[in-house]
Order: structure tokens, then C-alpha cells, then sequence
């Protein structure tokens, strides 16, 4: 596991850069669709867990009004599509408001796969990390508990999964999670805005 984390970390770099390559056409597309749908800036930053416990600044493309409930995870929201924008509401649909996280990965804040960094107030979900050593490696672009449940699950299953994934982590399983997202993705599995989908489900 120590030699595979070690190595992980340069997959990840090499794999995000060729990534930002391959995709920066479809990113300057997306952030001129978020100009001219509203006012405010094209990336949207959140302070989040990262590895060990440290802050950082995560990077997404801006998919809501800016006078939005800050620091308010969107499914917990009353009513969220009051502040969703047009173009945020096909981005949220289509994960693609996530690719600014390829910076992230460069920056070596992140892992293409890891638990989902937590915002800096779910102490809850921040806790029930700690009790499986998830909070001791870099969060991910997607991971394990992203393929199985996603917004639906509850904390402490959640936290569960990003157990599993600390004690099972290798590169056959990461290729797994990373695939199983693709098609996650494609289907919008897992995604919930608001608490009247919550109540609903």
C-alpha cells in the first residue's frame, strides 16, 4: 500500500496534465457559457478537507447565483434551483462542473481517486472519516463512495465506503472506481439538489 501511494501521486500529476490538455477546448467553451448566462466569476471556490486534515481550496466551474448560502452543501438546501443557474443545472447534471478540480491534482492537493474532500463544516462526516483513517490520504476527484451512493448516502455509511477504499487501495481498484464513475456519470446516479429530494426518495 506505502509503494503504491507513493507511485499514485505521479500517475495522478501525469494523468491530470494530459488530462487539462486534452480538455482545456471544452473548459473555455464552459466558462464562456458561464459568462454569458450570469454575472459573477467562471470558477467557484469552497474551502475543504484535504489530506491530514489540511484546508484547501477546492476549484469547480461556477454553477450558481452569487448570492447563494455559502458553504451550505446544494442537498441540504430548501429549495436549490432557485439558485441554480441554466448552465450550472446542465453542468451539475453532467459532473462537468468538476473539471477545474484537474487543477487541484496538480497542485497535489487532491487524487483523481480518493473520499470526496468534506467542506470545512461537516464535522460530522469529518469524525466519522477519522475513525477509518480516511482523513490520512489525499481526497479524490471520485471514489468509492461516489459509485455507491453518492448524495444518497447517509454519514456514516459514506464514511464507511471511504474505509473500505483506504484498506482496499491499490491500482486494480482505483481503475475500477474510475470506470464504474464514467458510467455512474453517465446515467446521474446519486445526485440530489435539495432537501425536498431528500424527503422525497
Amino acid at each position: 500500500m506505502k509503494f503504491y501511494l507513493g507511485i499514485k501521486i505521479t500517475f495522478d500529476f501525469l494523468l491530470a496534465f494530459i488530462g487539462l490538455l486534452l480538455i482545456s477546448p471544452l473548459m473555455v467553451v464552459i466558462a464562456l457559457l458561464i459568462k454569458l448566462d450570469s454575472r459573477g466569476p467562471v470558477f467557484f471556490k469552497q474551502k475543504r478537507i484535504g489530506k491530514n486534515r489540511k484546508y484547501f481550496y477546492i476549484l469547480k466551474f461556477r454553477t450558481m447565483r452569487t448570492d447563494s448560502p455559502k458553504d451550505t452543501p446544494t442537498h441540504l438546501l430548501q429549495d436549490p434551483s432557485k439558485f441554480i443557474t441554466k448552465t450550472g443545472e446542465f453542468l451539475r447534471k453532467t459532473s462537468l462542473d468538476e473539471l477545474p478540480q484537474i487543477i487541484n491534482i496538480l497542485k497535489g492537493e487532491m487524487s483523481i481517486i480518493g473520499p470526496r474532500p468534506a467542506l470545512w463544516n461537516q464535522y460530522d462526516l469529518i469524525e466519522e472519516r477519522d475513525k477509518y483513517n480516511a482523513n490520512d490520504i489525499y481526497p479524490g476527484l471520485t471514489g468509492w463512495a461516489q459509485i455507491n451512493g453518492r448524495d444518497e448516502l447517509p454519514i456514516d455509511i459514506k464514511a464507511k465506503f471511504d474505509g473500505e477504499y483506504v484498506k482496499r487501495i491499490n491500482l486494480l481498484f482505483d481503475i475500477e472506481i474510475f470506470f464504474k464513475t464514467v458510467f455512474s456519470v453517465l446515467r446521474s446516479e446519486g445526485v440530489k439538489e435539495g432537501r425536498k429530494a431528500e424527503t422525497s426518495k
